[in-house]
């Protein structure tokens, strides 16, 4: 087991990383960060808002600076946002240096949890349609994560163990 590694989780909004990465972390006694709530943090206001008030444009960079800032600490696990992965220098931060763990469920199942969801700025607005586009094409960058974890028939406590015994075996 190499704790100097952090545990990196990525995927759809809605897909769990925050939950699961949290559980996990108290599983294997280590720090839990969440990306998005760091953002929050240093900007003063909810993710929605800075979409809203501020634009997409300015939530990606700083994004990317919290991301990479945040990596560089060693034995965490770390949820991205939905859309932190995406980031070319993100993803090659995080499959260069950290165990990556793609929380990955069924369109159907995601779209439930994230339609009309006023916390995700990306889906709010967006139709089913355009909420599939963007599952599908960030899907495909996901798939470079070094752990795919298909969730759809699991329980939360199954997911976790899954995902410590991968790590313990690594």
């Amino acid at each position: 087991m190499n704790s100097k590694k952090n545990l990196v989780f990525l995927g759809m909004m809605g897909s769990g990383k925050s939950s699961i990465g949290y559980l996990v972390s108290k599983k294997l006694n280590l720090k839990f960060m969440d990306i998005d709530n760091l953002i929050e943090d240093a900007v003063g206001m909810d993710i929605s808002s800075i979409f809203k008030k501020k634009g997409e444009a300015y939530f990606r960079i700083l994004e990317e600076k919290i991301t990479l800032k945040t990596l560089k600490s060693t034995g965490s696990a770390v949820s991205l946002g939905g859309g932190g992965f995406i980031n070319q220098k993100i993803r090659r931060e995080i499959l260069n240096n950290h165990f990556s763990f793609w929380l990955q469920w069924d369109e159907t199942i995601l779209l439930k949890r994230i339609k009309n969801s006023n916390k995700r700025p990306l889906a709010f607005k967006s139709t089913q349609q355009e909420i599939k586009q963007l599952i599908r094409t960030r899907s495909k960058i996901y798939t470079k994560a070094e752990f795919k974890i298909d969730c759809n028939k699991l329980t939360k406590k199954e997911i976790v163990k899954k995902i410590i015994k991968i790590y313990e075996l690594n």
